[in-house]
């Protein structure tokens, strides 16, 4: 095979001489050798006059040039064809001997081999325990551009076609895909339908030494479907199996999740919430799931948390899987907004599939909101899932998005090494954050029946953002693309600046960026803002104007300004806003009022404004922990989870300053946490809500970060006594990762070994994150050290993720994952190929940093790297580092001098007590 200079090197879109209408994929799985082995036969319809060559993406994978084929009108022609193919655009060129005339019907037949890779992309191969070893199974992961890695295709969204797979596997495993099984049968009896076929056959069975050992599983064939969403698996799984009943069709459809012998046991709370979605989005959508089953595949290695190939979803352990009395109150929420994602996806994504992965956003965004939101609440309304998604998704998305590196929601990303790293908190939370605030301003039953008349549209086909607007706009009769266009075309998004005047208000719009210093040409967006105005009426009781807009820089809105009004009412709008000291001080009383007009997501919106305004210079970084202290003896979760987060973080940005400043903050953070614990205790209550249950986990992990003296014994005496006695109900296990912390950090060589042994041997994957968090926890610089070398040489891809986490959140061992990632960037790189995983790790490793100095130091390690895969992600934690040490420079004193006078104010109170 030559090198095809003739295909330019960063043309990465195929061209359209010919399309594909059907492909034919045989896959022979020999987990001994870790091999594969394919042949796929692509059904061509010729598109040009006189087709000369044909050009499809294949990447990492062998192809037999001798044995590439041509069936032109049912006709087989060998050794008429020659192969170049271009490593940087992973693209191959097979050109016939003569031109093809475009009458023809063509099919084109290419072997080929490949390795099961360790990089969690492509086809690739994952280890579960067995019989004290470990045993091979393979599956794939596609998304966004590895569908390459394990076959030749035309591997783009916008080529849609219908596959249908046959796989080849020993007789004593499990081959899945995407549809229903069509025929399974000794592979010595396989038969064949045509030539081309017959050709597939002889080719795979030549590859195998005894015949009688494989087995042939033929699939139905899918209905039109993009690349990246064929799959298929080959090993040991077993099953669970549940069904549920079409509310359109009255059909009945099985519903199974597949996993090895370890797990399965752990994973009946996945498919129970498959079986309850399903109704509620053919209901929703009014359009039937259209597959014959739905599967779903728990793997122990997995890129990321889960992927939604039609028919068969796949996922890793600690997204899919929950065990009763083993995972806590988060694990749950997980599973089933994971669950409840994918399965939105078999719509918006599967059904129908945006054009380009520019457009990415568009599934991702619904199935976010639509998926974790909308439908989860009406099977689980006690977890207040639209109050929580401001923590969960829009504050995430507005961190992001206020950096100068972001990028708008729809971006051009022709080349693939960008398009994998586009899988971020804007094309997932600031999706959903958008899209929310058009279902609140349009309505949500308006919006979810323009959804449907999407869907309907476009049914197996692909769409465009405006795809989208039109439907929007045929049912609530307003311009959607107009209003909407800004926030997905355009970097960032507004800061509102609200002055008072003697008969109203007058209210601004700007770029806010987390350096406060946007110039005049990164301000030149003026978008369509929803206000969300609210007012309390006569009798107090708050009134929202859903239906005023800011479509100008600036203008007045006449308003009596002595009430304690409010713009974006409920945490809506994707922006932030900028109060006059005043009438933030007025906010911030009606906020710790009890009884008042504020509501949940108003007081946590508040306190989120307030230090991300401070951390960009707009304003002091003591008025948003003003704010926090105002809300002292509250025992709202959503309002201390955001105080949570943001105490974190200027802790995390404060990690170098004098002792004695980092003392003040930890006794802040006690101040504010103890009253909570001290009132709700230990003991988790089945009786207690979920908000109550999440609330006193965050207060004791709270005090465990501040080192509360009090805190810190009892999650070690709980500990120790699980040790001792093996009582696992000693620990509740909303509390087993602040206990295994606490344990590491505070304990003894003993209590670090007993910990790295959960770590290898968890009871759930829930245990085993606490325990790995936990071992990056030490203090000791023999242990800290055997953790790193852990990390070298022991842990799972996956997994490495995790560690880098627990590392760079603990300031004493921050620099250490920064070292470690350096010193071994050559190995991680090889073995993780930039894909997910890799992209967080470069993440994880530097965006905590404070110093202009770490910023240089940074980018000259980086010097003469091909960063290609992970670009965007180095220049955003570049800019975080830097916008780090401005908010330093600006609030190291402001901060400092608040504290002091706080527990000034605290000791006299204390004295006069």
């Amino acid at each position: 095979m030559d090198t095809d200079y003739s295909i330019p090197e960063n043309n990465f879109h195929l061209p359209r001489d010919v399309g594909l209408a059907h492909c034919q994929l045989f896959i022979l799985t020999d987990l001994k050798k870790l091999t594969f082995s394919g042949v796929a036969i692509a059904h061509l319809d010729i598109l040009v006059d006189q087709l000369t060559s044909i050009t499809l993406n294949s990447s990492k994978l062998s192809i037999d040039e001798k044995n590439i084929a041509f069936c032109i009108d049912g006709q087989p022609m060998y050794n008429k064809a020659s192969l170049t193919a271009n490593e940087e655009s992973e693209q191959i060129c097979i050109k016939p001997k003569a031109p093809i005339a475009n009458d023809a019907r063509i099919k084109l037949i290419i072997p080929y081999e490949g390795k099961l890779s360790g990089s969690m992309t492509g086809y690739y191969v994952s280890y579960a325990p067995h019989n004290d070893t470990t045993r091979p199974y393979a599956l794939t992961q596609f998304e966004p551009t590895s569908a390459r890695c394990a076959f030749p295709c035309w591997d783009e969204p916008s080529v849609k076609a219908t596959y249908s797979v046959t796989m080849v596997s020993r007789q004593d495993t499990v081959a899945l895909s995407n549809m229903s099984i069509l025929e399974e049968l000794p592979l010595s009896d396989a038969h064949s339908y045509s030539v081309e076929q017959e050709l597939a056959l002889s080719y795979l069975r030549n590859k195998v030494s005894n015949i009688d050992d494989w087995k042939i599983t033929h699939f139905n064939t899918t209905p039109l479907m993009s690349s990246y969403l064929v799959a298929f698996a080959n090993g040991h799984f077993r099953h669970l199996e549940s069904s549920y009943v079409s509310p359109l069709s009255g059909v009945k459809r099985p519903l199974r999740i597949y996993a090895t012998s370890d797990i399965i046991h752990q994973a009946q709370f996945a498919l129970e919430i498959k079986a309850k979605v399903l109704p509620i989005y053919e209901r929703k959508f009014d359009i039937e799931y259209p597959l014959s089953k739905l599967d779903t595949l728990v793997a122990h290695d997995f890129d990321s948390g889960a992927m939604e190939n039609w028919g068969l979803i796949t996922g890793r352990t600690n997204s899919l899987l929950y065990d009763e009395k083993g995972s806590n109150l988060h694990d749950k929420q997980n599973v089933a907004a994971t669950e409840s994602h994918e399965c939105a996806h078999m719509w918006f994504g599967d059904i129908v599939t945006m054009n380009t992965w520019s457009s990415l956003w568009l599934k991702e965004g619904f199935a976010t909101i639509v998926g974790e939101v909308i439908v989860l609440d009406e099977i689980f309304p006690e977890w207040n899932l639209h109050t929580n998604f401001f923590s969960d998704s829009l504050v995430l998305a507005l961190e992001l998005d206020a950096k100068r590196s972001s990028h708008p929601i729809n971006i051009d990303s022709p080349d693939p090494k960008i398009a994998t790293q586009l899988f971020d908190s804007l094309s997932y939370s600031k999706a959903a954050s958008v899209l929310r605030m058009l279902s609140h301003y349009v309505g949500n039953e308006a919006f979810l029946l323009g959804a449907s008349k999407y869907l309907k549209k476009r049914l197996y086909a692909n769409a465009d953002p405006k795809d989208l607007w039109e439907a929007m706009a045929e049912v609530t009769g307003t311009d959607i693309s107009q209003f909407i266009d800004n926030w997905v075309s355009r970097i960032g998004f507004p800061l509102l600046t609200v002055t008072e005047a003697a008969e109203g208000i007058y209210v601004r719009q700007d770029r806010f960026l987390s350096t406060g210093d946007a110039t005049e040409d990164e301000n030149k967006t003026i978008w369509n803002v929803p206000l969300f105005l609210m007012v309390p009426d006569s009798a107090g009781s708050p009134t929202i104007d859903k239906n005023l807009t800011l479509t100008e820089r600036e203008t007045f809105i006449p308003l009596d300004t002595s009430k304690p009004w409010k713009i974006n009412a409920g945490a809506f709008g994707v922006y932030r806003v900028a109060y006059s000291n005043e009438h933030l001080r007025r906010l911030g009383k009606e906020a710790s009022r009890d009884g008042g007009v504020l509501s949940l997501s108003d007081r946590a919106g508040l306190v989120s404004d307030a230090t991300a305004l401070a951390s960009a210079g707009y304003g002091k970084t003591s008025g948003g922990l003003e704010i926090m202290l105002a809300m002292r003896g509250k025992m709202d979760y959503l309002v201390w989870n955001t105080i949570a987060d943001h105490l974190d973080t200027i802790e995390s940005v404060w990690w170098e300053q004098p002792a004695e400043v980092l003392n003040d903050i930890r006794a802040f953070r006690e101040f504010l946490f103890k009253p909570v614990v001290d009132a709700l205790g230990y003991e988790y209550s089945d009786n207690e809500s979920p908000d109550v249950h999440l609330l006193r986990t965050l207060a004791i992990r709270q005090c465990a970060s501040a080192s509360t003296i009090s805190v810190v014994k009892e999650l070690r005496n709980r500990f120790q006594r699980f040790m001792e006695t093996g009582d696992e109900e000693t620990i509740p296990v909303n509390l087993q990762r602040t206990t295994y912390r606490v344990s590491v950090q505070y304990g003894t060589r003993k209590d670090s070994s007993s910990v790295k042994k959960i770590a290898s041997e968890p009871p759930t994957p829930s245990a085993k994150v606490s325990a790995m968090l936990a071992m990056t926890k030490v203090k000791d610089e023999i242990l800290i050290q055997e953790t790193l070398q852990h990390m070298a040489t022991d842990v799972k891809d996956q997994d490495l993720y995790y560690y880098f986490i627990g590392l760079s959140s603990f300031s004493p061992n921050r620099r250490l994952a920064a070292t470690f990632f350096k010193e071994n960037y050559s190995k991680l790189y090889g073995r993780l190929g930039g894909n997910m995983t890799f992209v967080d790790l470069v993440k994880r490793a530097f965006e905590d940093f404070t110093s202009e100095e770490d910023a240089r130091n940074i980018e000259k390690f980086f010097e003469g790297k091909d960063t290609s895969k992970f670009k965007l992600v180095l220049a955003q934690s570049l800019e975080s580092i830097r916008a780090h040490a401005k908010w330093l420079s600006n609030s190291r004193e402001d901060v400092a001098d608040w504290l002091a006078s706080w527990r000034k104010d605290c000791d006299a109170k204390q004295e006069s007590t």
